[in-house]
């Protein structure tokens, strides 16, 4: 039995203003992308891990690499026009006859803790498809749907009960087989995570406790916060 991860990064960093996409920013001098899959090797060394990352950013990662000697064992795979179209590269890679666990990650989040990623895989062998969680701890409104593109300033609202919400994280981890079948299907826009595609295939997730340092780095503030996690 094998077990993968797919550390998926493909996002352009508009949001952080500047030109460097978002999971090459250093933090505590060392690229973010390096620290996310670092800790992947840190939870299991014999783990496969499969980097997917757009064709026109793999030189410079490359060279980040070598600049860094960065050793982490991993293969490559090019990112697609979509996460779904992503992760259907990355998983091309996992052999058709594996029968391990795979877990997809976000690559900007590189704080996840080894202890969730552990729970994941684990819980994932007996239950198919597990996502981990966090409680929401703000207050929530539910703008009314008639009103969606309206000045919400003015727009109708509720009070939602935040008890029944929680706030997904990755890594997302599934059976291989069973991720392999859902990523068969035809691309649809409700596909939002992985365990949306699973979903619409008709297989249950289960949620399990994530980390609340578990961030996902988006914004210049996000970096603030991670050289102070780091």
């Amino acid at each position: 039995m094998s077990d993968y991860a797919i550390i998926v990064a493909g996002g352009k960093g508009l949001r952080m203003g500047g030109e460097v996409p978002k999971q090459f920013l250093p933090v505590k001098n060392m690229p973010v992308l390096m620290r996310t899959l670092m800790r992947f090797h840190e939870y299991d060394k014999t783990l496969n891990i499969i980097l997917v990352l757009p064709k026109d950013q793999q030189d410079y990662w490359q060279s980040l690499c070598r600049q860094y000697a960065f050793s982490v064992p991993y293969q490559l795979a090019d990112g697609g026009p979509t996460r779904f179209h992503s992760v259907q590269n990355g998983l091309a890679l996992v052999p058709d006859d594996a029968d391990g666990v795979v877990g997809v990650h976000d690559g900007v989040r590189p704080f996840v803790s080894v202890e969730v990623i552990g729970r994941c895989y684990e819980l994932a062998r007996s239950r198919g498809a597990v996502v981990p969680v966090v409680p929401v701890v703000e207050t929530v409104r539910q703008l009314e749907p008639s009103a969606e593109q309206a000045d919400e300033s003015s727009v109708p609202s509720h009070t939602v009960p935040r008890d029944h919400y929680r706030l997904v994280q990755t890594p997302q981890t599934f059976s291989i087989q069973l991720l392999k079948a859902a990523f068969r299907q035809p691309y649809c826009d409700a596909f939002t995570d992985d365990a949306s595609v699973v979903e619409s295939y008709g297989h249950p997730v289960s949620l399990t406790e994530g980390n609340r340092e578990n961030i996902k780095l988006t914004t210049p503030y996000d970096m603030l916060v991670a050289e102070v996690l780091a």
